[in-house]
């Protein structure tokens, strides 16, 4: 199979892509390596890629429609076929950041999305898939949240972005007879992963020793922390024809935040400092996935616990240290 994977530097896209390449597949990557996080970190991931087998990458944007249109042409013959999948895991990702600059979440979750969809249907792609977000569902939503809560109050414009992506996957299905499935990921974490996120934040800050910012006093905000490689494995488990689906994939087992703190110091061997701070209004305070769709249509379910996945983010990032420390977080 010949796939397209947007965002490949990203810490999904990385994944998946590298899952895709092991079974045998052609994949082409597209990544900008924007600066939304410290790029080191992206770079260490396409490096991991670069030079397999199969894997073909150009640095482009999707809010470029004319330059996407280049990389689906090239395959769009006679002698090759085209792409059997897009799968779209290229996004401006963050809640907070999302706050401070809105549009640049719009160009590239919807406008980015919307330039994917209208190509898939030129070139007559069958099958799309779209990462979106736990943070849909809001704070009024009862737990654990199923795909069939509302949507329709999103706290951020990152979770109404992506909001926007989900509503134009579903027209172009209903038009055009794409198969769309759309993932709503709960709180990723594990090795390389984003520096802007909880998870790696907790182990760099708590191994070199800096404060830990703490939302709250830690005890009243939980999430359901998701290993990288099990949220892989559903992606590409996704790629079935599925017509038009809507899939939660989360560990169904929510987490603490001071817990997540309380092992990572023990795992690290240091004690933390830490620096509470009050809530930021667009933060939801606790995730908890409803994973049966994703038990019945998928047959996935998470693999990796909790311990076991903080414990490989330590020793990733044990073994990286003298780069790693020096990753922005702030």
């Amino acid at each position: 199979m010949k796939y397209l994977v947007t965002g490949c530097a990203g810490f999904i896209g990385w994944k998946v892509t590298e899952f895709l390449l092991e079974a045998g597949h052609t994949v082409v990557g597209v990544d900008n390596l924007n600066a939304a996080y410290d790029t080191q970190i992206k770079r260490w991931r396409l490096n991991q890629l670069e030079g397999t087998p199969n894997f073909h990458f150009h640095r482009s944007d999707i809010c470029e429609r004319d330059v996407l249109r280049t990389i689906f042409e090239p395959v769009s013959t006679r002698d090759t076929p085209t792409f059997d999948a897009v799968i779209n895991l290229a996004a401006r990702a963050g809640v907070r950041q999302s706050v401070e600059n809105p549009w640049v979440y719009v160009d590239t979750n919807v406008t980015g999305t919307l330039n994917l969809l209208e190509l898939c249907r030129e070139f007559e792609v069958k099958k799309f898939v779209l990462a979106s977000t736990s943070s849909l569902y809001g704070e009024n939503n009862p737990l654990p949240f199923s795909e069939e809560a509302s949507t329709d109050r999103p706290l951020s414009p990152y979770a109404a972005s992506k909001k926007g992506a989900e509503s134009l996957c579903h027209s172009y299905h209903h038009l055009y007879g794409i198969d769309v499935t759309i993932f709503r990921f709960f709180t990723v974490y594990g090795p390389a992963g984003r520096p802007d996120m909880s998870a790696f934040r907790f182990v760099q800050w708590i191994s070199e020793g800096k404060p830990v910012t703490v939302y709250g006093d830690g005890k009243q905000s939980s999430r359901d922390y998701t290993y990288l490689e099990d949220i892989a494995r559903g992606v590409i488990a996704g790629l079935k024809p599925l017509e038009y689906e809507v899939i939660n994939l989360g560990s169904d087992s929510p987490i603490v935040l001071i817990d997540t703190i309380r092992l990572i110091e023990e795992l690290v061997g240091r004690k933390a400092e830490l620096s509470h701070q009050p809530f930021h209004p667009a933060d939801v305070r606790a995730t908890w996935a409803n994973i049966r769709k994703a038990e019945e249509l998928l047959g996935w379910r998470p693999q990796v616990r909790f311990r076991q996945g903080i414990t490989a983010l330590v020793e990733w990032y044990q073994t990286n240290r003298e780069w790693a420390k020096h990753i922005q977080t702030d």
